[in-house]
């Protein structure tokens, strides 16, 4: 019996002295602060309340940079740090250090001291010591749990030293994790530097985009900060690139501001009872005058010769119905603006006239004016639900001299937008790879083109021929503007996993990529005399940056880079370019990240993230799915390309059609093993897999047919191809692209073989569901069908659904919980430790 109670004891005594206590090797100290008792003209104050040393310890203090913090300290025998005592009067001594958690969990930091203290962890006090005491033996001491992740936290101690104190200004540090949190490890240090979170990115400072004045010296910038928070603040700066200054930085509150077409001067509105007024702003000298009033509250766009704007106006097409019904008139008019109709107009400033330039019951698009203001380009569209893409569009000119409309085409499909040559002879078209009967195509026999990987055409207005200007050009087009300074025309494409600026020379038929400095660039606006450009852009471990680009030399000059001292605090690993040659011969680009601080001798777990779908996994900084914040939590992240993906040709671009899956999931699980066996840094027996929209479709389907993943995560996936397509705000008319052609009624094998729903009895793999409940674009109930399949056969599987959220979570708090629930649920399956997960939703239902 004495025996059992001798081990019973040595088991409750055995965790606590395993239980391991950090204490710092070192800290740092600002120079000591004199502070002095006010004037005493009464014994109390208002509060009958007595002056006293916690008063003076309670004097506010900005604290510091740590940087500023340069004596450093090192801990006697007993662990305690010495300070200077003053020679007489009081003193605040402030110290600083950093504290770091290996992983979730719970700590405990003490601090001991005879003195009065307060303790700060990250700017907020978390614990007071109110009394002094005679002796180091006898100090007192204070608490502050550290809960969660611990990154990088600052702690500060405010301490009050006396000259009359019989106990020397010293203080005691010591970390100890909560008991079941022993496998959790803390470090101290004395640099800044932390790992990145997902509030870093969502907050911040950050440049969204520039544009140039026409004649290159002055340029434009928007910003936005997002506070802690959520709050957003947006800003303007007018740079002048003559004097290398700004001349104007403030909050962005001129609406629609923007460059005048051929003066270096500024335009915007501002709203009253009596309509919309419209300003010129001059940047050297931030005068206004107004050019017109009392116009209606429409975006407006001023003409190339600065002496009328056309702008558009909306009527909204009137259906009777009972009240209490919505009658349908079309499969898009779940869609705001459905019943929409626009019609154009045209202002004269010098008379005020307005002049209405379209009229009827379809509406027109402006699309391009000459640089003379003789010609109008408009386009109208309809729908077509006989046949793919189901919808026709018509465009026409309109000598705006005469009213006379020349008709360029009718019911063309897959022609998106049109704009006028510099001479005005010509048309720069974009559309899909099938425009124009086809006239771009560049796929194998028995392809059909992936509609989203856009073209670029010109057409000869004498002729009306059209030269597939982009047929042999892999990137994809995003945006395309054809300047009359050098008569070259300028593509943003969509280039492997980045995003370039190619100018290509229509007499020579030569494309030249330019040497810009980020990997996407994400704006590009050239001055009108052709000589400069400015383009904001990010790579894949920097966010975005503003640059002053000279097109003669390829030179370009960092304007704005307001992210960059945010940046500076943090720890990134390294992004390495990867790539695999696939069972069916082609090579797969990829790349991968590594988690700061990385030894090759570890073996980390491996997150593999992935699109599928019709575009690329960019190297943005910022994403949804930010891959360094995954790789800061000691993952190994790897993404890539696989078939069906634009920006590599039209030939790999198609093969997303009709496939919902074959070959790109070979590619991905091909990718998965080749990687792992590549680097033997990763634990390939923990594998984790990601995936939103078509992605989170991905997920599922790739979890019906290997058993590789450890655990997955589809965010707003689709699970029935056949209930997205019909129920999708875009079902049907994402689908003309991705199954062109099929439908469930000529195609039923397609619907339900590649559907993951059909197969939920082959999902073995733990899946995390997350949907925004108010999903338009993926219907909620993709999750749910899914969720009900795997719990009826009792397989592992959650289902979080993100209350009032759409295909995207931009809510800050709900974005910052839904990620942290993303990653609760990789700890809790690829690292063994549920203590995340559990503390967000609690124990719940154990896993079988």
């Amino acid at each position: 019996m004495r025996h059992n109670i001798l081990l019973i004891a040595l088991g409750m005594l055995l965790p606590l002295s395993a239980q391991q206590k950090y204490m710092p090797a070192g800290i740092r100290s600002f120079a000591p602060v004199t502070v002095y008792q006010p004037v005493l003209l009464d014994s109390t104050d208002l509060k009958a309340s007595k002056f006293s040393d916690e008063t003076l310890l309670s004097y506010f203090v900005s604290f510091p940079a740590h940087e500023r913090f340069t004596t450093e300290l090192k801990p006697d025998t007993a662990g305690f740090f010495h300070l200077p005592k003053p020679d007489k009067g009081y003193t605040l001594q402030l110290l600083s250090f950093f504290v770091n958690g290996n992983r979730y969990g719970k700590g405990k930091l003490t601090i001991t001291s005879p003195n009065l203290l307060e303790l700060y962890v990250n700017d907020v006090k978390r614990a007071t010591k109110t009394t002094a005491n005679d002796s180091l033996h006898h100090s007192g001491s204070v608490d502050a749990t550290l809960n969660g992740f611990t990154n990088n936290a600052r702690v500060i101690i405010k301490l009050l030293a006396s000259a009359e104190s019989k106990a020397g200004p010293a203080v005691k540090i010591e970390l100890k994790p909560e008991q079941e949190d022993s496998l959790l490890q803390f470090t101290f240090n004395n640099t800044d530097k932390r790992r990145i979170t997902i509030n870093d990115i969502l907050e911040g400072k950050r440049i969204n985009g520039s544009s140039i004045s026409p004649s290159g010296r002055f340029l434009l910038l928007n910003l936005r900060e997002t506070m802690k928070g959520g709050e957003n603040r947006d800003y303007i700066e007018i740079y002048d690139t003559k004097q290398k200054r700004t001349l104007l930085s403030e909050i962005a509150n001129r609406s629609q501001l923007g460059w005048m077409p051929k003066s270096d001067q500024l335009y915007y509105v501002s709203d009253n009872s009596d309509g919309r007024t419209i300003y010129l702003l001059d940047p050297l000298t931030s005068e206004t005058k107004v050019m017109a009033e009392r116009l209606p509250k429409e975006r407006f766009h001023i003409a190339p010769d600065e002496k009328s704007m056309f702008y558009s106006s909306r009527e909204t097409l009137s259906v009777t119905t009972p009240s209490g019904l919505r009658r349908m008139i079309g499969i898009d008019d779940r869609q705001t603006g459905y019943r929409d109709r626009t019609y154009i107009y045209r202002y004269f400033f010098e008379t005020g006239v307005v002049q209405q330039i379209t009229f009827g019951r379809q509406s027109a698009s402006l699309n391009d004016i000459t640089d003379d203001v003789r010609y109008l380009l408009f386009s109208t569209s309809e729908e077509d639900l006989s046949q793919r893409p189901f919808r026709k569009s018509s465009l026409y000119m309109l000598d705006l001299a005469t009213m006379t409309v020349d008709t360029i085409w009718k019911d063309q499909a897959y022609t998106y937008s049109a704009q006028f040559s510099p001479d005005g002879k010509k048309l720069l078209i974009h559309g899909a790879p099938e425009a124009f009967n086809g006239i771009g195509l560049n796929i194998d026999e028995g392809q059909i083109a992936n509609s989203y990987d856009t073209q670029s055409f010109i057409m000869d207005l004498a002729t009306r021929k059209v030269d597939p200007v982009t047929k042999y050009f892999n990137p994809s087009i995003t945006a395309q503007e054809w300047n009359p300074g050098d008569n070259f025309i300028y593509y943003r494409v969509e280039e492997a996993d980045r995003v370039n600026v190619y100018r290509y020379m229509p007499d020579r038929r030569k494309f030249e990529k330019l040497p810009l400095k980020e990997d996407v660039i994400r704006s590009f606006d050239i001055s009108r005399n052709g000589r400069w450009a400015t383009y904001t852009g990010v790579s894949v471990s920097n966010s975005n940056r503003g640059y002053l680009l000279d097109l003669k030399t390829g030179e370009s000059t960092l304007i704005s880079d307001p992210y960059a001292k945010q940046l500076n605090t943090l720890e990134l690993g390294e992004v390495v370019d990867w790539k695999f040659t696939s069972s069916f011969g082609d090579e797969i680009d990829g790349r991968y990240y590594l988690p700061p601080n990385f030894d090759p001798a570890k073996k980390y777990p491996l997150i593999v993230y992935y699109y599928g779908g019709t575009s690329p996994t960019s190297r943005g900084f910022e994403s949804t799915y930010p891959l360094h914040v995954y790789a800061a939590q000691d993952y190994v992240v790897y993404t890539l390309q696989p078939s069906g993906t634009t920006g590599y040709g039209q030939e790999f671009s198609a093969r997303h059609v009709n496939a919902w899956g074959e070959r790109t999931a070979e590619e991905i699980i091909e990718g998965v093993q080749q990687f792992v066996a590549a680097h033997p840094f990763v634990d390939g027996t923990k594998v984790g897999n990601i995936g939103a929209s078509y992605g989170g479709f991905m997920t599922q389907y790739l979890i019906t047919k290997t058993d590789i993943f450890t655990a997955s995560v589809s965010h707003a996936g689709i699970s029935n191809i056949t209930s997205y397509w019909g129920e999708g705000y875009w079902g049907y008319s994402y689908s003309a692209g991705a199954s062109a052609g099929s439908y469930p009624w000529n195609n039923p094998k397609l619907y339900t073989e590649q559907s993951p729903l059909f197969h939920a009895d082959k999902i073995n793999t733990p899946l995390l569901l997350l949907h925004g409940t108010a999903d338009t674009n993926v219907p909620i109930g993709e999750s749910i069908q899914m969720y009900t399949a795997l719990k009826l056969l009792n397989k592992p599987v959650e289902f979080i659904q993100v209350e009032g959220e759409n295909h995207a979570i931009y809510n800050y708090d709900k974005r910052i919980a839904w990620n942290n629930a993303i990653y609760a649920w990789f700890a809790k399956w690829l690292k063994g430790d549920s203590r995340w997960w559990d503390s967000m939703f609690g124990e719940g239902e154990k896993e079988k």
